[in-house]
């Protein structure tokens, strides 16, 4: 026994157990978080209940059961429940999603077990996904159109085919708003600007000004046009209604602009299910959020966590790179270059949202408010790069990542053999053909080490970009097709901001909690992406370069 503790083999076994269980914990945490963020796309069976009150009346309830828990009889008593059960006993009470929120003020209540007098699955039951005031849910009994009720006999698939109807009506009103008429708006703001800059300048000549209102109202004019056009389509698309029979026995109209699909939740079959699974996950990555977040998609947040890392690691790479050639290559060693290596590691412990206040001070404030005054005068006191942005954010991040990749490419320079620069400088290369055509191949892969590094802590923070970039909502991408298509000046939306905004700042805490597990399962799933992307490219250079090391 002695020997074994001496040979070394217990501290194996510790070391390789407590490897296992962190994967095992990891791999748990990451099947919790997506079982909790995928199961909210699963269609969820729709109740009917009827149930007595505290004062013995009876009414109707139709929703979801979103929980349920068992809740001693004795706390229940003391919030004023009479029960026949002995104390010491539990009641089963029912967390249920009702809907209807313009109606029953609450998309959740509680109900207890002892008030209920039946349960029903009835197959009829619509749920009605909505552009605003959340699902709907009841009995679809006519359809209005034209101003004309009707009654149909496949009341169902009238009901559908007028949604296909206004919903490609809306699709065809909200692309012609972002394109044709986005591009006008942004024309026309172009020639205020220009405008104001040959004021400023002292060189708005007649003639210029004559030629500017001119191709204003070029545009004015096309945009009456297109305008005309967006208002035709809304006013088509909200022309029919339907009629709903509710929980309360009442017939509601719903204008068909403002909803977006039905689905017969109780009728459906397995492979319909996993169809409406699918296609609930396709929308939640494809569209744009509404309802404060709590609903839609995520889509602008993806587009800007990927274009914000991805401009980060364009900036940070070379800046890196450099960095450590210069502190392993060519600085002397002494006493400065140490403390410049200690500066470095010790920027790595820094607080980020201490780079988020250097970030808003000397980026957005500082040098953005100095391109201002240089390139933009004539849009003050609106700033233009005087505000947060993506392009500040990238900054700030890069900053805050750029000791890992130091290190890390220090690391890499290390590891190569000192024969090799000596092999070639004696073949006649220089210093610098050196370092560009041998060194820094063979330390590529472990510059995508610390560009691996970089990205995964990049794309996980939320404290500095709270100061200089991201937003609850962003009204446009940072790409779009207006000239220079690359718009670094403007905020942008991120997937840890907004699992923060969801979670803590939603009007709806219920409703948005599973909409909390999806997206960090998503944001999850985007750093792993980017980060398998940069260790193929690694493992690449890697092997490519593998023959130099021999």
């Amino acid at each position: 026994m002695g020997k074994w503790f001496k040979s070394g083999s217990p501290w194996i076994w510790m070391t390789g157990g407590a490897v296992s269980i962190s994967l095992i914990a990891v791999l748990g945490l990451l099947l919790m978080i997506a079982w909790r963020g995928l199961s909210y796309f699963w269609p969820a069976e729709i109740y009917q209940w009827e149930l007595n009150d505290p004062q013995g009346n009876r009414y109707t309830l139709i929703g979801e059961i979103y929980d349920r828990e068992e809740v001693p009889t004795e706390r229940l008593i003391s919030a004023g429940h009479v029960f026949e059960q002995p104390p010491g006993e539990t009641v089963t009470r029912y967390l249920v999603k009702t809907g209807n929120r313009e109606f029953v003020g609450l998309d959740f209540r509680w109900i207890l077990a002892t008030d209920i007098i039946s349960r029903t699955k009835p197959e009829n039951i619509a749920v009605i996904e909505r552009s605003k005031n959340g699902d709907f849910y009841g009995y679809p009994i006519a359809i209005v159109e034209n101003g004309q009720r009707l009654a149909p006999d496949d009341i169902e698939a009238s009901f559908e085919a007028h949604i296909e109807r206004a919903v490609a009506l809306n699709d065809k009103a909200v692309t012609l708003q972002k394109s044709e008429i986005g591009s006008i708006n942004y024309a026309l703001e172009k020639l205020r600007l220009q405008e104001r800059r040959y004021e400023l300048d002292g060189q708005l000549t007649d003639e210029r000004k004559a030629e500017l209102d001119s191709r204003k109202a070029a545009l004015q004019a096309d945009y009456l046009v297109l305008e005309k056009s967006f208002f035709a389509l809304r006013t088509e698309a909200a022309r029919d209604s339907v009629i709903i029979k509710d929980m309360r026995g009442e017939e509601v109209v719903l204008k068909l602009d403002t909803i977006l699909d039905v689905t017969y939740s109780n009728r459906i079959g397995m492979i319909g299910k996993i169809g409406h699974w699918f296609a609930g996950v396709g929308s939640f990555i494809s569209d744009d959020p509404r309802e404060a977040n709590t609903e839609g998609g995520v889509f602008p947040a993806i587009f800007g966590t990927v274009f914000m890392v991805l401009l980060m690691a364009v900036i940070v790479t070379p800046f890196g790179v450099i960095a450590a050639i210069y502190l392993h290559e060519y600085a002397k060693k002494g006493p400065i270059t140490k403390m410049i290596r200690i500066a470095v590691i010790n920027l790595a412990g820094v607080p980020s949202i201490v780079y988020g206040v250097f970030g808003l001070g000397f980026f957005v404030y500082m040098f953005g408010g100095s391109l201002d005054q240089l390139f933009y005068p004539e849009a003050l006191p609106a700033p233009t790069f005087g505000s947060p942005g993506v392009l500040w954010s990238a900054l700030t991040l890069a900053i805050l990542t750029l000791p890992v990749v130091i290190v890390s490419t220090e690391e890499g320079l290390s590891r190569i053999p000192s024969a090799v620069r000596q092999g070639s400088l004696a073949l006649g290369a220089t210093k610098a053909e050196t370092l560009w055509r041998i060194v820094i191949p063979m330390a590529s892969p472990a510059i995508m080490t610390g560009l691996i590094l970089a990205v995964a802590r990049a794309a996980g923070e939320v404290a500095p970009l709270m100061l200089v970039g991201v937003v609850k909502l962003a009204p446009t991408l940072p790409i779009d097709m207006n000239f220079p298509f690359v718009h670094l000046e403007r905020k942008f939306m991120h997937l840890g901001f907004h699992i923060y905004d969801v979670g803590f700042q939603s009007p709806n805490v219920e409703a948005a909690r599973p909409l909390v597990y999806a997206t960090s399962f998503l944001l999850v799933s985007v750093i792993v992406s980017l980060n398998l992307t940069a260790i193929g490219v690694r493992n690449h250079l890697r092997e490519k370069y593998r023959s130099l090391e021999h």
